[in-house]
């Protein structure tokens, strides 16, 4: 069964979403839409957020997700081992892991202070034994499974192929290789700034028995109140925070024990 929000505390998670070296934030996913691109190094930005109360970080390799290659590994590592990150916030990467030498690779990243988890989206679906291989082998709290979902069904390949899977199947599915908990993102909302879906928010996480955290759509700390109210662990906000449309010191003092 999940934990409670008694034994496990609520994380608002900032995304730093890579695209090029850049940290970027796409509309619905599509790469060719990118709503905000940021000058400055991705390093320095994760670093800020630290700084302002962040006890984790959401680093997703757009560039991996979309061409199957780890092309911002080296900025990935640059963040987590940067003095003011490293020991100081946890990590969770995802993006294109889809081989069991690119999960060790970025698991190995700070020794043990840099990155604590990776997340898994296609492999989940298209290569179940790699996800039950490195939960096994690096424990499941160490493994996430990304249910990105379109009009209930999981999408997969960058949110490209909507499949017949439903999410709360997906979500036993997970399970059962070793996902010790599950990012669900409803794409139908997400990047637009227009708010969640709390019913649908809600009745994925009682589906869940592993924690579960929620992104896409999130606008506002209402939004962030619901989420926590439906039994989530924690949130990632991309887009809001970076537009202005959220103001995160005041979520880091209204959710951050």
């Amino acid at each position: 069964m999940k934990s409670s929000g008694s034994e496990r505390a609520f994380e608002v998670i900032p995304a730093v979403d890579l695209k090029g070296g850049r940290c970027v934030q796409l509309r619905q996913g599509k790469k060719e839409d990118v709503i905000f691109s940021a000058a400055d190094d991705p390093a320095k930005i994760a670093r800020q957020w630290v700084m302002r109360g962040a006890s984790r970080l959401h680093i997703i390799d757009l560039d991996a997700a979309l061409q199957e290659a780890q092309t911002n590994f080296v900025v990935v590592k640059r963040i987590a081992e940067s003095e003011g990150v490293k020991g100081r916030a946890k990590i969770q990467v995802g993006g294109g892991i889809r081989s069991y030498d690119a999960a060790v690779k970025l698991l190995e990243i700070g020794q043990g202070e840099g990155v604590d988890r990776i997340i898994f989206g296609t492999a989940a679906l298209k290569s179940p034994q790699l996800i039950e291989t490195v939960a096994k082998e690096f424990s499941p709290e160490r493994v996430m499974v990304a249910l990105d979902v379109r009009q209930g069904k999981v999408a997969i390949d960058g949110w490209r192929e909507v499949t017949e899977v439903d999410a709360p199947e997906a979500a036993k599915q997970a399970e059962r290789m070793g996902a010790g908990s599950l990012l669900f993102t409803n794409i139908d909302v997400e990047g637009l700034m227009r708010g969640i879906k709390p019913e649908i928010v809600t009745a994925f996480v009682r589906s869940a028995n592993v924690p579960v955290v929620i992104a896409g759509g999130v606008s506002s700390a209402e939004d962030v109140l619901r989420i926590k109210e439906a039994g989530a662990s924690g949130v990632v906000i991309g887009s809001a925070l970076y537009k202005g449309r959220i103001d995160f010191d005041g979520l880091v003092t209204q959710f951050h024990d």
